[in-house]
């Protein structure tokens, strides 16, 4: 989870795609809210600028940068400086451990969700939010990410790829959610959400330990 340069000379920038595309970001937060158990404690694994705890009401993260931590710290989160891939907590912690927009920056995915998953206690589930490669969008971010400030050298993956990777660390008892259905140009409103994936960009899968 190092690929964090971008993130630390532009928080600011990276934040403000939150207010620019304000119904995608409202669709992506609904999506993981639905797949977010209630009334548990959790930790948000690459946290960024808070713009997800914050509104669901998580109060814990973990960010490797600096600069993105800060501005999630203003929002009223707690914020421990570490990675993915070796999460500074101890075994069957958490009820919960989410990502959201973060497995396509992590340096070792397989590491990550193995961190995860020893964190979790033993009913503990993983949330993951991410850009489905083989989407509209995730093509189109495929296509330009090189010539991206935020994904160049960023890794999408499939659904597929996500559910073999989750299958190898002992995740199970899947559940998907999906949204944004649009063009990002075209959304003028929240997106529906709907069980399920293979239509909507933004998928949330919901996995057990």
């Amino acid at each position: 989870m190092a690929k964090a340069g971008a993130f630390e000379k532009r928080a600011t920038e990276y934040d403000g795609w939150f207010v620019r595309h304000r119904y995608a970001y409202e669709s992506e937060l609904e999506a993981v809210r639905q797949r977010l158990p209630q009334g548990r404690t959790g930790i948000e694994i690459g946290l960024g600028t808070g713009r997800f705890a914050a509104p669901l009401g998580m109060k814990l993260g973990l960010e490797p940068s600096t600069k993105m931590g800060q501005v999630a710290r203003k929002r009223g989160i707690e914020v421990v400086a570490g990675t993915a891939e070796a999460i500074p907590f101890g075994d069957s912690t958490f009820d919960f451990a989410l990502m959201v927009t973060t497995i396509c920056f992590l340096d070792d995915l397989e590491r990550s969700l193995c961190e995860a998953h020893r964190v979790l206690k033993p009913e503990g589930s993983l949330i993951i939010g991410f850009i489905d490669r083989a989407s509209s969008l995730g093509q189109s971010y495929e296509r330009h990410k090189e010539s991206s400030t935020f994904y160049r050298g960023a890794t999408f993956y499939s659904v597929a790829e996500v559910i073999s990777a989750l299958k190898k660390t002992d995740f199970r008892d899947f559940t998907f959610s999906q949204t944004i259905f649009r063009d990002l140009s075209n959304i003028d409103s929240v997106e529906p959400v709907k069980p399920g994936y293979g239509k909507g960009s933004f998928v949330v899968v919901r996995a057990g330990k």
